[in-house]
């Protein structure tokens, strides 16, 4: 056995569990265990200008590829309490990430020394798990435990809260003794897994409604030839979008108030029988649940049994891993094919794809200043199918999930549940930092934008280049349209003329020369016409100089994006695709 500091075996836990990549900010109550990365020298850290840009960016990264797991790091006192949003975000979409703490000496915890916070209460309500170590013998059972839970069940994040005085004592440790725990994770049986599927195939109009669970499984290849073998049409969740391409036959677009497509709404109006895997029946997807759930009977599987029931009771109930469920699925339809006793789907199908042919929003604006709907038109023309993008919330997230068009899984990175501003640009450093040969295009309004913009010097300084569509309307958008049913508009304006700006033309705060100042390169655009070369440019400059881009498009004031109260009440604000040459870049277009 060997005798060492506390965190020279936590650094040493940390890279046998997997998890090297660290972003955050060093402080004095978290030196030693900065010392101990680089005296170990196997974790990269990448240094935030915010912790919550931190607990963002290590959001990011554990979202961009199956079994990442991003560490946030920050000193005591208030660099935890910043982490907080962070937290909230992850716990709300099932991210697993790992938040460490430094703290006050533990003689010192009850006498309010200075940035002594009881962080460990504060964490709990957004943790699978938080712990402020007060042994210096319990640290690798701590984060043994820490990485266990985080990939057990429903994932989730953990907090370590570790004291200045337990960092620094010594113990005796042996990382080649040291195993990961096994993880824990419940799996469907046959007999479950028959009932679902005689209940699927008992039903005229079955759906599988496909949720971000079979992307935390890393599963969207067994749900897409699940759903080719019965021949069913698939409703991807926001948080399941990417699960099956756009473009395949059987996605029949996403369902909801907000981030939905119309045909995706009528096609699951005319269902009567749905299947959610991995899904929570989330409020914005659902709508009112009399609407939602009249006429029709649903299964629900998901990693958590207590979800299953939580917003509605399903006519059956199954508690189980989405892979898992999938796999044991695919093995049963696999029988019924080979023996023939699957129904044909196939006039079903056809229904669906009609609708995805003929019911679109229109996004061929020529206007100026430019129409949102136009910025989502050219973007799909301009990345590829490999792109990413991420976004988080907003009328530039409702409008871009309505339009764009996403590819596989993980092409979709969004904080969906919780959507807190400023989210955007650090966790798409995270993905960046995640997934560096992939095009990365994160999508903002401008308030969002403004939130953590000092996140993009970290883009700079650490040579992670993506492309940030800002689309600007110097308005809070979201709130401004919700503002209307109280017959205002309070406190929802960022327009003023600035005075050393005169070119913003009255917008307000001048994106351009704030990201060139934190050493970023930075286009505006103000014709819709100008986009597609934009686009370019930003790409072009993305790869010389390896720094975030900025392409800042200005948009009229006022634009109502879609979205109503009920899914078979969505208000449509502007005109609706006629033509094909309407929605140039739909996925299905009549000619």
């Amino acid at each position: 056995m060997a005798k060492m500091r506390t965190v020279d075996a936590a650094v040493a836990i940390l890279e046998k569990e997997g998890a090297t990549e660290a972003f955050g900010l060093p402080g004095a109550a978290i030196n030693p265990f900065y010392s101990a990365m680089r005296a170990h020298g196997g974790i990269r850290h990448t240094l935030a200008r915010h912790v919550e840009g931190a607990s963002h960016m290590a959001d990011g990264y554990s979202r961009a590829a199956d079994g990442n797991i991003g560490i946030c790091i920050g000193t005591s006192g208030p660099a935890g309490t910043d982490m907080i949003t962070g937290l909230y975000a992850a716990q709300a979409d099932s991210i697993p990430m790992l938040c460490i703490t430094g703290q006050a000496p533990v003689a010192k915890l009850h006498k309010e020394d200075f940035q002594a916070v009881d962080i460990e209460s504060i964490a709990k309500p957004l943790t699978k798990f938080a712990m402020t170590i007060l042994e210096p013998g319990q640290v690798p059972g701590a984060f043994q435990k820490a990485f266990q839970l985080m990939r057990s069940g429903r994932p989730g994040p953990v907090l370590l809260d570790l004291p200045i005085d337990v960092q620094m004592a010594e113990i005796e440790f042996d990382i080649d003794a040291y195993e990961p725990l096994p993880i824990e994770k419940p799996k469907a049986s046959r007999k479950q897994l028959e009932k679902a599927l005689d209940l699927l195939t008992a039903a005229k109009h079955p759906l599988i409604v496909a949720g971000g669970g079979i992307i935390n499984a890393g599963a969207s290849a067994q749900l897409v030839e699940l759903a080719e073998i019965l021949n069913v049409p698939v409703i991807p969740t926001l948080m399941g979008w990417g699960a099956i391409p756009d473009d395949h036959q059987l996605m029949a677009g996403m369902v909801g108030l907000q981030t939905s497509h119309r045909y995706g709404n009528e096609t699951f109006l005319q269902s009567d029988f749905v299947i959610g895997i991995g899904n929570r029946w989330a409020n914005r997807h659902t709508g009112g649940l009399d609407t939602y759930t009249a006429g029709r009977k649903f299964v629900h599987i998901d990693i958590e049994p207590t979800q299953i029931g939580r917003v509605f009771s399903p006519d059956l109930g199954i508690a189980s891993d989405a892979g898992a469920a999938l796999d044991g699925l695919l093995e049963l339809a696999r029988e019924r094919q080979a023996a023939k006793t699957l129904p044909d789907y196939s006039g079903w199908v056809a229904e669906c794809q009609e609708r995805k042919g003929s019911l679109h929003r229109k996004t061929n604006f020529d206007n100026v200043p430019i129409k949102p709907q136009r910025v989502y038109q050219e973007m799909n023309k301009a990345f590829g199918r490999d792109t990413t993008y991420v976004s988080t919330i907003g009328l530039s997230q409702i409008a871009g999930a309505q339009m764009l068009h996403v590819f596989g899984a993980r092409k979709w990175i969004n904080a969906g549940q919780a959507g807190p501003l400023g989210w955007t640009a650090p966790a798409a450093l995270g993905v960046v930092r995640g997934t560096p040969d992939a095009t990365v295009v994160a999508l903002s309004g401008d308030y969002d934008f403004q939130f953590m913009i000092e996140e993009l010097a970290v883009g700079a300084q650490f040579n992670l280049p993506y492309i940030h569509v800002v689309v600007n309307n110097s308005y809070l958008g979201l709130i401004r349209q919700s503002q209307r049913g109280f017959n205002m508009e309070q406190n929802v304006s960022l327009a003023f003329e600035n005075i050393n700006s005169p070119e913003t033309n009255g917008y307000g705060v001048d994106h351009i020369k704030v990201a060139e100042g934190l050493g970023c390169k930075a286009i505006r655009v103000e014709d819709p016409n100008d986009l597609p070369a934009a686009f370019d440019k930003a790409k072009a400059l993305m790869g010389e100089f390896k720094v975030p881009v900025v392409v800042e498009v200005i948009l009229e004031k006022i634009t109502n994006i879609s979205m109503g109260v009920e899914i078979n009440g969505v208000n449509e604000f502007e005109e609706l695709a006629e033509t094909a040459a309407d929605a140039p870049t739909a996925i299905l277009t009549k000619a």
